[in-house]
């Protein structure tokens, strides 16, 4: 018996020191690397190998731009190579970069969102803080060391710069800037009897929805003559509900990582927006599809999206996704999201920024430094602008004749100067001083989403003929929070010391490394307990 339970416990002791040994080895993260310093000089006589892992809408012209700006910055630093890899989704990337991670195969440079950057983050120095990179006098932003004319510091709009912050640190440069935009089919508004204003108010929107809900005997909409029309849609119900709040200065989450999103101000705006979508005057991409495809078909009056979208919206939008026969004539109208109060508008800024990550290598985080900086010149920031309603992220290039020519060329083609793209770009700049983002923090993109579900939730909720009341909002409040997870976002007394932005998302089921790693502890306790009390009882029978 004593020879078989010694063996029992061998074993169970090598399996699990064999077990340990591999997460050991699988689960080594980069977070554990010490954190980058500048180093004095770069040493152009290495080769370094760089990934760029980027996003391009399936756009052939966006594909190119990077190929090129690849191109021309191999050939001023022939020791550097560039390895591109493109995505559709900024959600894949995000996916991607979490599992490499785990792996120490993160990318050189990323494209990403802010909230994503702060979730990589998570592991200490995953991500590298630029604050000594961008003022360093030699190879910083607009560096005296640099081998092409990049944009200094101040030559970034300080806005988007700010949005890059992370806490009291820059852990990103932006790439490329968007926000919202309200667009509309100005044929039907008219034929409502309706004017439309310079900013358009939510009970305007609400109003006008409401009255293009008319039909004939027939089943077709009295407005458009059609038996389809969804008056207002909504591309992001995360921007919808987080843009009403930031407009009724109500809370929705704070940088500490707190979240305050479950709140009346909530609740009295899903009030507002419920009985719209019970008599299907509004609903949302989730729900419908995409708006641009309603508003080309004349089947919406009223389509929110990004000014980065206005390429498929309108009449002879370029990137129209519908056939051309269902394709209806129409004056396409521009104008700012939907505000509550017109003296103090507000609308979101988004869009893509540029990180790097730490490697053992110094030499090959300076590379990257350099290509991320690269992105940020003129040539590359203005071609990429045109592809799409973004706007550069630099002073430098936007008061450039290269790019003020553009603006001005506004409709002379369907192609690169299509008109309501440029309107779109000249909307954001300007307003520029009217934007705004949110907090970011390791969870902030959990928080982002859950606003949305509570739009989308009580959209279809009361489709489906549910009373939507407190009884309702209170239990759809705690629900989302745990299908977020947002109970399990917490702030380590570190993280409050170090700026308080980095807060950690901390889930309730622990890894499955973990729970066998447990488990089989648990069991050789277990074993090493049987075979004490057996050895007393033999003692104590020997008497």
């Amino acid at each position: 018996m004593r020879h078989t339970v010694k063996k029992v416990l061998l074993l169970l002791l090598v399996a699990l020191l064999s077990f340990g040994s591999l997460t050991g080895c699988h689960g080594r993260k980069a977070q554990n690397r010490e954190e980058f310093n500048v180093p004095m000089e770069f040493d152009a006589t290495k080769e370094y190998n760089i990934t760029f892992w980027a996003k391009n809408d399936t756009n052939i012209t966006q594909s190119n731009i990077y190929k090129k700006a690849i191109s021309d910055f191999e050939a001023i630093y022939p020791n550097i190579h560039i390895n591109l890899k493109t995505y559709t989704d900024y959600a894949l990337i995000y996916q991607d970069v979490i599992t490499n991670i785990a792996t120490d195969t993160t990318p050189n440079v990323c494209i990403s969102y802010p909230d994503h950057i702060a979730t990589y983050m998570k592991g200490n120095n995953v991500v590298v803080n630029l604050d000594g990179l961008i003022a360093d006098k030699g190879y910083g932003l607009g560096g005296e060391k640099l081998l092409f004319d990049g944009p200094a510091k101040e030559e970034i709009v300080p806005k988007f710069l700010e949005e890059c912050k992370i806490g009291a640190s820059y852990y990103a440069l932006p790439y490329m800037r968007s926000t919202e935009a309200l667009y509309i089919n100005k044929d039907l508004v008219d034929k409502l009897g309706y004017e439309i204003p310079e900013i358009v108010t939510w009970d305007y929107i609400w109003e006008v929805s409401e009255a293009a809900m008319k039909q004939n005997a027939d089943g077709t909409y009295v407005v458009n003559g059609q038996t389809t029309l969804i008056p207002f849609i909504y591309k992001s119900t995360d921007n919808m509900m987080i843009s009403m709040l930031k407009q009724k200065h109500a809370d929705y989450s704070d940088a500490n990582g707190n979240v305050l999103l479950f709140n009346d101000v909530t609740k009295e705006l899903l009030y507002s927006i419920a009985p719209h979508a019970k008599s299907k005057a509004f609903s949302t991409f989730k729900i419908s599809s995409y708006p641009g495809n309603y508003l080309n078909a004349g089947q919406c009056i009223f389509a929110i999206d990004s000014t980065a979208g206005a390429t498929w919206m309108g009449t002879d939008a370029p990137n129209s996704d519908i056939c051309s026969d269902d394709i209806r004539k129409f004056e396409t109208v521009i104008r700012p999201i939907p505000q509550f109060d017109t003296a103090e508008p507000y609308m979101i800024s988004q869009g893509p920024s540029l990180c790097i990550f730490n490697k053992e290598d110094e030499g090959e985080v300076m590379a990257s430094w350099l290509f991320m900086q690269y992105l940020l010149t003129n040539e590359v920031q203005i071609s990429y602008s045109q592809t799409e309603g973004y706007i550069p992220v630099t002073t430098k290039a936007q008061t450039t004749a290269e790019y003020q020519s553009y603006l001005a060329a506004e409709g002379t083609d369907n192609d690169l100067h299509y008109k309501v793209k440029i309107q779109a770009s000249k909307l954001f700049l300007n307003n520029i001083d009217h934007t705004f983002v949110t907090p970011v923090f390791a969870g902030s993109a959990s928080v982002r989403e859950a606003a949305g579900e509570l739009i989308e939730n009580v959209t279809r909720s009361v489709r489906r003929k549910k009373t939507v009341d407190d009884a309702f909002l209170e239990q759809l409040f705690k629900d989302t929070a745990a299908l977020k997870h947002l109970d399990q976002i917490t702030v380590t007394e570190s993280d409050a010391s170090a700026g308080g932005a980095i807060a950690r998302k901390e889930f309730g089921k622990l890894p499955t490394t973990s729970v066998l790693l447990l488990t089989a502890l648990c069991v050789t306790w277990l074993v090493l307990i049987v075979i004490f009390v057996w050895n007393k009882r033999k003692e104590a029978l020997s008497r």
